[in-house]
């Protein structure tokens, strides 16, 4: 339970914080992201909200998506990742495709190997 608590708040950490430098470069008043109690709340005005939540009791990190609905997605040892085990696609993969179309640019996210974030 350490090991969830140490990777899925490095993960949660790295993405507010790319989340914020992005949001301040693009200077739209409507877009807002915001952390409380494990819940990071991305405001994208009318292009909808993303919600990405810890969830402990599963060891998982949660996502509901405006676009493609809510995913639970398991952290790999082996791929040091958040993937979901439907289609094996990363967190920071689907956020980066997702937010790239939606705002029209390029979006690089990187929340690959959240182990290497903790060192």
């Amino acid at each position: 339970m350490d090991r969830y608590h140490e990777l899925s708040d490095a993960t949660m950490d790295t993405l507010l914080e790319s989340l914020e430098v992005f949001l301040d470069g693009l200077g739209n008043p409507d877009y807002e992201v915001e952390y409380h109690s494990g819940v990071l709340t991305l405001l994208l005005g009318e292009k909808g909200t993303y919600v990405i939540n810890k969830q402990p009791p599963n060891k998982q990190i949660w996502l509901s998506s405006p676009f493609s609905g809510p995913k639970r997605y398991d952290y790999s040892e082996v791929d040091d990742n958040w993937l979901y085990s439907r289609d094996g696609c990363a967190l920071g993969d689907l956020l980066n495709a997702e937010l790239s179309e939606a705002l029209d640019q390029a979006v690089n996210i990187k929340l690959d190997g959240p182990a290497s974030l903790l060192s």
